[in-house]
């Protein structure tokens, strides 16, 4: 499909399907204010899986200035990421998806991105319609299909629609859930929220250092897995200077003040909860405000789900399988409720162990992306169509990353498995993400000058150079 150079195609309208599959966005289709991705972040991050995390403070046994503390840090650390990866997306004009053939490879690509973005995809909008779903059942009294089913069909048509009908909503969404959640903060702290000190007799205490480093990884972890979407929201931005240093600053304070503000109410409501139920004890302490906050909850699925459902599709398509956007769409959505269905009950349990796993994978695929970035020249705007060159088959970036996940492997804490290092030293607390990021940067830095593992001399079948194609929804 190819179009008048001057003229947008999709530009900035709301109600327009959007027309651009997984290619780069054109000058003339650049549109938008860095203040967009603000909007979009702190929507995102008004979600209740955020005040999950903080719950677990108490059974950490950490004390309450610890646990602030390491969710500062660690909320801090991912916004920093979030903010660098964001800027990539206004620069290159391309899904964070596609800038990692740069490193990894065409082909080298598919698997990092079928497990980290598909899997995390569809992961992530089933814990949030799981989410979402308990609290309008509690509230209406409905059965949870039902509010889960109602859910998933609103954020099938909002990521039908794309990139302009996301940004508006999250806007509206902000607007609408800050004086929600606020409400929520405020009533929390007046019906007994509150303090506490550090308990060595508590359920999971692995010693106060390990508790630390485990809990501050655990909201580090939140936005290390938002990471490899990043630039899905800012690729239209306008490239100049001044845009993408803005967008970083947006990008980073939108995510750093929801993970600090609900990550802190987490910890202040775990304090006095009295159901193992997250969503329950939120009922008991809010009490005559129940209602605002359950709706405040089903809402902050939508904002958080809107980002993971778009994401998803877009990797399914940069793994060229042969459906249009709507058709991934559909399909992320369909898998996402089937999930929701069987993972409803024990939702805490299942939502740390899938937060673990999704991290150990992201980090170092996080490391080599922003490596090869900053010291591999993938910043220049002319190497953007090396990305479409399916001629780049597998190149060393992927052996970074694969290096960098089996070297974290021993160190992995989840219910699922326990590595060898972290059963001998539990006090030393889950450095899994630590070492996978450390390792795949080493092996990186010795292996990014070399040649491709793996090249052929033609293409099987070229794909179209981006720079002179308007991409439509089933490129």
């Amino acid at each position: 499909m190819t179009h008048d150079d001057t003229a947008p195609v999709y530009g900035s309208a709301v109600t327009k399907v959007e027309p651009f599959g997984v290619d780069h966005i054109p000058d003339n289709e650049r549109h938008g204010k860095p203040s967009s991705q603000f909007f979009v972040w702190f929507a995102a991050g008004l979600n209740f899986p955020i005040i999950l995390l903080g719950f677990s403070a108490v059974g950490l046994g950490l004390s309450f200035g610890a646990a602030v503390a390491a969710i500062v840090v660690g909320a801090g650390l991912g916004s920093l990421l979030m903010a660098v990866m964001s800027r990539m997306g206004v620069r290159l004009g391309v899904p964070q998806q596609i800038q990692a053939r740069g490193p990894l490879g065409f082909f080298g690509n598919f698997l990092p991105v079928a497990y980290i973005n598909v899997f995390a995809g569809v992961g992530w909008a089933a814990v949030t319609v799981i989410l979402g779903g308990k609290a309008i059942s509690e509230l209406t009294h409905l059965p949870f299909w039902v509010c889960g089913l109602a859910l998933t069909l609103v954020e099938l048509v909002v990521s039908i629609y794309g990139y302009n009908m996301i940004n508006f909503l999250q806007r509206v969404l902000t607007y609408v859930l800050t004086p929600l959640f606020v409400m929520i903060t405020v009533v929390a702290l007046v019906r007994g929220a509150g303090t506490f000190d550090a308990d060595p007799k508590a359920a999971d205490y692995v010693g106060s250092t390990g508790g630390w480093i485990t809990f501050g990884g655990w909201f580090l972890s939140f936005l290390v897995a938002w990471a490899p979407f990043a630039s899905d929201y800012s690729r239209y931005l306008p490239d100049s200077p001044s845009v993408v240093k803005r967008t970083a600053w947006f990008t980073g304070l939108g995510n750093f003040v929801t993970i600090c503000w609900l990550g802190i109410l987490g910890v202040l409501l775990g304090s006095n909860a009295t159901s193992t139920d997250s969503i329950t004890a939120l009922h008991q302490l809010t009490g005559p405000f129940a209602i605002p906050a359950l709706i405040a909850v089903g809402l902050s699925a939508l904002a958080q789900n809107f980002l993971n459902v778009y994401g998803g599709a877009i990797s399914v398509q940069t793994l060229k399988v042969p459906v249009t956007r709507t058709q991934a769409v559909t399909l992320i959505c369909a898998l996402a409720y089937a999930i929701s269905l069987w993972g409803h009950s024990g939702v805490e349990d299942k939502f740390s162990v899938f937060l673990n796993l999704t991290a150990y994978f992201i980090a170092p695929f996080a490391t080599v992306l922003l490596l090869d970035y900053h010291l591999g020249g993938r910043s220049d705007p002319s190497r953007i169509a090396e990305l479409y060159d399916r001629r780049r088959v597998l190149s060393w970036g992927f052996a970074a990353w694969v290096g960098g996940v089996l070297a974290s492997v021993p160190f992995w804490q989840s219910d699922l498995y326990t590595g060898a290092f972290a059963s001998a030293h539990p006090h030393a607390g889950d450095l899994s993400m630590w070492v996978a990021a450390g390792a795949s940067a080493v092996l990186y830095l010795l292996t990014y000058r070399l040649r491709p593992l793996w090249t052929r001399d033609t293409p099987a079948t070229a794909e179209p150079r981006p720079e002179k194609t308007a991409a439509v929804a089933g490129s």
